[in-house]
């Protein structure tokens, strides 16, 4: 597999290190029900959350989205911790990462939710930095928090940093950083990998654990 050897690795967090889509459904349920919108599917939010909240919510709900905004939070607070499960082989993923570069999130979950959720895995500290929807001037695409996460790994910005990712969004976000971009898992609920088009793709946190322990052995 032609990666350059990492000097840092970012990755997204929602169905790349952790499935937390039962919070998120909730929230979405609460604010559609509220807005007189019909509810989607598990399937349909797997496949429609990519962009941030503030870009989304008002093509959605409109002037009031800021209303939607509270709602939708007041739901996913009152149960991401509960429903949070590590991806896969993330555990390890993750511990083994940080044994060898270093490593930072950006994530298009609202910060405070982000950083309350690697503190609930024990995963915090593993992290050089840990930025969500809201911390930067742009959310993901854009190459803002992007930057901003990688400041405090100490390295240039350039295509030996890894970020990695589920989506096609992850893997535009990362080319537009100037990042490898490393799709974990099929792309299923995003048209497959094909369409992600990455320039690798593992099939999980093991996976890709395991090539990053033998690549630096």
């Amino acid at each position: 597999m032609s990666l350059p050897r990492p000097t840092a690795i970012l990755f997204d967090w929602d169905n790349t290190l952790v499935d937390g889509w039962a919070a998120i459904a909730e929230g979405l349920a609460a604010a559609f029900t509220a807005f007189g919108l019909p509810v989607w599917t598990e399937e349909e939010v797997k496949a429609r959350v990519r962009r941030s909240l503030r870009e989304s919510f008002p093509e959605i709900f409109g002037p009031d989205w800021e209303r939607a905004r509270d709602i939708f939070y007041a739901g996913v607070r009152a149960r991401h911790l509960e429903v949070l499960r590590p991806m896969p082989g993330a555990a390890a993923l993750v511990a083994a990462a940080a044994r060898l570069v270093p490593v930072a999130v950006v994530s298009n979950k609202q910060g405070p939710l982000l950083r309350a959720e690697a503190v609930h895995l024990g995963w915090a500290e593993h992290f050089r930095a840990l930025v969500g929807a809201g911390d930067a001037a742009a959310d993901k695409p854009d190459p803002a928090p992007m930057r901003m996460a990688l400041g405090p790994c100490g390295v240039p910005a350039d295509g030996r940093v890894w970020y990695v990712g589920d989506t096609a969004l992850d893997m535009q976000a990362a080319r537009r950083a100037g990042f490898a971009a490393v799709l974990l898992g099929d792309a299923a609920h995003d048209g497959g990998i094909a369409a992600a088009a990455p320039d690798a793709a593992f099939p999980d946190g093991h996976a890709l654990a395991a090539w990053l322990i033998d690549d630096h052995d």
